[in-house]
């Protein structure tokens, strides 16, 4: 298998995100008509293990970004940083299948917003997470 993509599920396009997740993609997004975001990406041989699944590690950031994601549309765009990540891995994301991923905002007080997300892929959880950010001051496009 090469690093080729098929094409996204209809509706995906490329979704814009910085220097370390533009390396490791591409990723993938939907806008929904309720203004929340699914995600997806293809698993490629480069973001598997030695057994030939998704590693944890690049599900751990497409998750990180699946909530970041929720995080940004929930406080009018205002960059965040992660400040806690809670990963259930709950069974393998395999090479050549496209894993979706979507987050929601649980609560959100002055200084942290809680989100919660899961990826899935085939009918089946790929994994869940709970997580906190912290907004800046600064919004991004």
């Amino acid at each position: 298998m090469s690093d080729e993509i098929p094409t996204p599920p209809e509706g995906f396009v490329p979704s814009a995100r910085g220097p370390y997740t533009t390396h490791n993609g591409p990723m993938f997004h939907l806008n929904r008509e309720d203004g929340t975001y699914e995600h997806a990406f293809f698993v490629l041989p480069r973001h598997c293990n030695g057994m030939g699944f998704a590693h944890g590690g690049m599900i751990a950031t497409f998750m990180d970004g699946v909530l970041a994601r929720a995080v940004h549309g929930a406080t009018g765009g205002h960059a965040a940083v992660t400040v806690h990540l809670s990963l259930d891995y709950l069974s393998a994301g395999r090479k050549g299948e496209w894993l979706f991923g979507e987050g929601r905002v649980t609560r959100e007080t002055r200084d942290l917003v809680f989100v919660e997300g899961r990826i899935h892929a085939s009918g089946r959880d790929v994994a869940r997470a709970t997580s906190i950010f912290k907004p800046l001051r600064r919004k991004v496009p």
